[in-house]
């Protein structure tokens, strides 16, 4: 059987869902653009004072630990922050993302949902820098990194080294996405069982991440948190009774296979068991599907209440998720 996902009319514009009511809520941003520093280090010395006041740069963003000594390490950084071709990047990074305005703002307004779901948040420091393309995000709960040379986009001179699927997941405006999903997916939110070893398991946690995502940026489309075309998600939706068929064929659910994670989790173009178009990972969407209709099915369910909940078996059974063909 094939199945086409691509179809004739498609489009991921979408209402914005879970609007919180937030006037009264402000928090206190900051973005540090660190890329504009670099220009002024010319000498080694100065690169060494750079990464003394930045540790966290230094140690996880550039990874010291994985030189074999400091001078290997600052050798390295300094002929690349040296390098002619630096001052091409700086004005491709200007022109794709500005003074960052636009970027602080997207980050304030999901730091400032965040923080009407969870009250005692306390956003993290932002700091942007450029990388080399050695790294694109770093996440912890008091800072983020951007390395924004990632992230300039179908026109960028040099490009992240990755397969075509995996690179348009990388333009400027998946990197707030792309965080918050880092946070959706983190087990001190997402609560989850560890005994439990299914791909329903799997499914359910990756759901949660991106429900969570989503009420944190409710305007922005669902294939931007997914990594899909609008096709894509177009597709999968039209043929959701397909995909279920095919998994409960496959008795996917409850399965502990390696194999069959591969397929239908991992990381992966497309799902050529369901059909010749269906988007990779397209368990994941499930999951997120089946997620949805449990919050539609259980109103008094909080958001937070719903990260905690670690039985992923009630979330699928309270669902009653089932698509009709």
């Amino acid at each position: 059987m094939v199945i086409l996902f691509f179809l004739t009319s498609c489009s991921d514009k979408e209402k914005c869902e879970f609007v919180p009511d937030t006037k009264n809520i402000s928090i206190n941003l900051q973005l540090e653009q660190l890329q504009d520093s670099l220009p002024a280090i010319t000498t080694r010395q100065q690169l060494v004072n750079f990464f003394t006041r930045y540790p966290v740069l230094r140690d996880f963003v550039f990874g010291r630990p994985s030189y074999p000594n400091d001078s290997v390490f600052i050798n390295e950084l300094y002929a690349r922050f040296t390098n002619p071709h630096i001052d091409s990047l700086l004005v491709a990074t200007k022109k794709v993302f500005g003074n960052g305005t636009e970027l602080q703002a997207e980050f304030n307004q999901a730091f400032t949902n965040l923080k009407y779901y969870y009250p005692d948040f306390q956003p993290p420091k932002i700091q942007t820098i450029i990388t080399g393309l050695q790294t694109d995000l770093f996440v912890t709960d008091t800072l983020i990194v951007v390395g924004l040379d990632y992230y300039l986009g179908k026109g960028a001179a040099y490009r992240p080294n990755m397969y075509e699927y995996m690179l348009r997941r990388y333009e400027k405006n998946f990197i707030v996405p792309s965080v918050l999903l880092l946070y959706g997916i983190d087990p001190r939110l997402n609560e989850t069982n560890l005994q439990d070893k299914t791909i329903l398991a799997d499914m359910i946690t990756y759901g949660k991440a991106y429900y969570f995502a989503k009420h944190m940026l409710p305007c922005t489309p669902d294939s931007v948190f997914i990594g899909y075309t609008a096709a894509e998600i177009a597709g999968a939706r039209a043929n959701q009774d397909v995909i279920w068929t095919k998994l409960v064929e496959d008795e996917v659910f409850f399965s502990t296979s390696a194999k069959a994670r591969q397929k239908y989790i991992a990381e992966r173009p497309k799902t050529f068991d369901v059909a010749d178009q269906a988007p990779g990972r397209i368990g994941t969407w499930v999951g997120w599907q089946i997620v949805n209709a449990y919050a539609k099915r259980k109103p008094e369910v909080t958001l937070a209440e719903l990260m905690r909940e670690q039985d992923a078996r009630r979330i699928f059974n309270e669902s009653r998720y089932k698509p009709a063909p």
